[in-house]
């Protein structure tokens, strides 16, 4: 009896080792339909050798979902048995505790393949590889949509915003959604409720043009493919939100020199050295700008008024430059404009500042005017307004574009350089007005 009971195992084993080698695609697709740790169990008992040919075609969402069931030993003899990109893929997919622990006993062995495995891993920063989630999800295309939901149940999947389909050779041929699936007639084919792609990326696409994509195309998430053209992973909008907002939020810092690393909670001697280079040279224009004030001496001294409305005119000159350099910023980070608009954003911040210019002047004579009773007074200062808001505002759009244009960080300090512009601006512009207008102006 147990002679028989051995050889009805041992048939039935070869007949199953028989079957995964030579109907892999078929019996990959079986075992998808199949719960992940009953999937996971009957394979433990096969050979690697036979395991690793039916990889290939498992759907990346699945295939990962095995490895994590998997006895770790087995899973590593088996990623070592898989072509390297596979291995790397599947890798890619794993939480970091596993994909680290798997890694290391990778290196203990195979201290090459292990380096090898970690290349493939990284992507170089700011490119949409570094930027994707692995975590995508896809089911073959010859599936019902109820052996889609199906599967899903099976699998768990955190995000559920988006499904790929795929034809045996692994090629993405359509997406869909989960509302989709509800929707659908549970008999029909997924693929009858596929949409075509539309747009997608390559691992190394810069970030900017993956924020630009986005921005044109209003989409909640698209996919990345490698060098095969297969998804390796997805981008989704939140993403994109939340990148957007973080380089806001470090490029707000940047403007005022201070550094994109440092937090509200960091050192105080970590902020200093961060700080202190840009407050020296914050110093040193603030010398230049006193050295303009020093030329007209004479005539401030000669004219006491003028020291007293000398800030308000520095200060509405700095307030319209940040509006400009803030609303440019804006649109250089979001990807409204770009260098070829550096002479139409000019010419409508400078025109801009004019307008807001002539206004603000009127009003300010006026409280000139009933503050002085000179009429000299309150139309220098109007004159002062009207050119120091035109140069300031311009200087708003010009400098981050000039920045960029010279392959520096538009948003790095910006802020300082304008302050400099709009100070002297407003002092030029207020005292060389006033020495030319100064027969008109009141002794004392």
């Amino acid at each position: 009896m147990d002679n028989t009971t051995s050889y009805i195992k041992d048939t039935a084993q070869q007949l199953t080792d028989a079957y995964l080698l030579r109907f892999p695609a078929k019996a990959a697709r079986e075992i998808a339909k199949m719960p992940d740790q009953e999937a996971a169990a009957l394979l433990s008992r096969q050979p690697a050798a036979v395991v690793a040919n039916l990889f290939p075609y498992m759907p990346p969402g699945l295939g990962e979902q095995l490895i994590a069931n998997w006895d770790p030993v087995a899973a590593t003899e088996l990623l070592l048995k898989l072509d390297i990109q596979l291995s790397a893929a599947l890798l890619s997919r794993l939480e970091d505790t596993q994909r680290e622990a798997i890694v290391t006993r990778i290196a203990a062995s195979e201290k090459a393949t292990a380096e090898e495995l970690v290349e493939l891993l990284s992507y170089p920063l700011n490119t949409a590889g570094r930027m994707m989630d692995s975590r995508v999800q896809m089911f073959h295309s010859h599936l019902t949509v109820e052996e889609v939901l199906q599967q899903i149940k099976y699998r768990r999947p955190k995000y559920m915003d988006a499904f790929f389909l795929i034809n045996d050779e692994r090629n993405v041929i359509g997406v869909f959604e989960l509302s989709d699936l509800i929707l659908a007639n549970a008999k029909d084919k997924a693929a009858k409720i596929a949409r075509p792609i539309t747009a997608s990326f390559s691992t190394l696409d810069p970030a900017d043009d993956v924020i630009e994509k986005f921005e044109g195309m209003r989409v909640n998430c698209l996919p990345v493919l490698d060098v095969h053209d297969q998804v390796v992973g997805v981008i989704r909008s939140a993403d994109i939100y939340q990148r957007t907002k973080e380089d806001l939020a470090s490029d707000m810092a940047s403007m005022v020199g201070a550094s994109k690393d440092e937090k509200a909670l960091s050192s105080s001697w970590f902020a200093v050295r961060k700080r202190m280079p840009w407050l020296q040279i914050n110093l040193v224009t603030a010398f230049v700008a006193a050295g303009v004030v020093g030329a007209f001496e004479g005539i401030i001294s000669q004219y006491t008024a003028l020291a007293i409305l000398l800030p308000v005119a520095a200060g509405q000159s700095g307030n319209a430059g940040a509006q400009a350099l803030a609303v440019t910023m804006r649109g250089l980070i979001l990807k409204e404009i770009t260098l070829r608009n550096m002479g139409q954003v000019f010419r409508k911040e400078s025109f801009a500042g004019f307008l807001n210019g002539v206004i603000i002047a009127v009003t300010c004579a006026i409280g000139v005017w009933i503050w002085s009773r000179s009429v000299g007074l309150a139309l220098i200062i109007a004159l002062a307004m009207v050119l120091s808001l035109t140069i300031a505002c311009g200087a708003g759009a010009l400098v981050p574009m000039a920045l960029k244009k010279l392959g520096l960080d538009p948003a790095q300090s910006s802020s300082i350089v304008l302050t400099t512009i709009t100070d002297i601006a407003g002092f030029m512009s207020f005292l060389g007005i006033a020495t030319l207008l100064s027969g008109l102006l009141p002794v004392g």
